[in-house]
């Protein structure tokens, strides 16, 4: 698939941290030549980054993919996000999806696209989510004033109610070092506050000798940004700190 006067919309269903991945993916194809649209306006490729914490959520997206393609019957159509690493075979069997990624191949979206073959053939890619390990660090940088970074991904706990960990694996997080180096991006945009993300942000650092109180006391130090805001947190893991 060239890359040449490609228009590509984006669609995210759920949390704050969706938010922030999909501005990432995005990024990465805007700094490859296309031209980012609305999801609503016909697109040569729409990307869907789906959650299923929710029935609704499922039932949202099979409606978001039905109504993308017909808006361009010829588009291109990529499924993401925790429903994608939950169900992949379900969402595959959808009439007009033409990629499903699970959670360890979402970020590489424009290289599966920019290979996929025109054989009318659904390409699904996805990996038990006990293999999936690596950290990949995101940021909004969208809306007005605001961004979403993520510092945190996974969670190790199991409760009976929630398909989070068997969506996005195991407890990970990015280094301190590292997330300044995110946070002094984010500052070089229009952002004024950033919003911390994640799924469990209070295990951030855990497995190592990192806290996540090291990392507010080191973001207290960043210029340009005038708030630092902590989205949610599990009380049973903040420390009297």
């Amino acid at each position: 698939m060239g890359t040449q006067s490609k228009r590509i919309a984006f669609h995210t269903l759920g949390c704050k941290l969706n938010f922030s991945e999909t501005a990432t993916i995005s990024r990465d194809f805007t700094d490859h030549g296309f031209e980012k649209v609305d999801y609503r306006d016909k697109a040569d490729i729409y990307v869907l980054n789906t959650c299923s914490v929710t029935e609704n959520a499922d039932k949202e997206a099979r409606k978001l993919i039905r109504q993308a393609k017909r808006r361009n019957p010829d588009s291109s159509l990529a499924i993401i996000g925790c429903y994608a690493q939950l169900k992949p075979k379900d969402i595959a069997n959808i009439e007009g999806v033409d990629l499903v990624l699970g959670s360890e191949e979402k970020f590489n979206v424009l290289n599966h696209l920019s290979s996929q073959e025109t054989n009318g053939l659904t390409k699904v890619i996805h990996s038990d989510i006990d293999h999936v390990h690596v950290f990949t660090p995101s940021y909004s940088s969208e809306e007005r004033t605001r961004s979403f970074l993520k510092i945190q991904d996974g969670c190790d706990y199991s409760c009976s109610f929630c398909t989070v960990p068997l969506a996005r694996g195991e407890n990970r997080s990015n280094s301190i070092a590292n997330t300044m180096k995110k946070a002094r991006e984010v500052a070089e945009t229009n952002a004024k506050e950033i919003v911390l993300t994640g799924v469990n942000i209070g295990d951030f650092g855990k497995g190592s000798k990192e806290t996540f109180y090291g990392l507010i006391q080191q973001l207290d130090t960043l210029g340009g940004i005038d708030r630092i805001r902590i989205s949610s947190i599990e009380p049973n893991l903040l420390t009297d700190q």
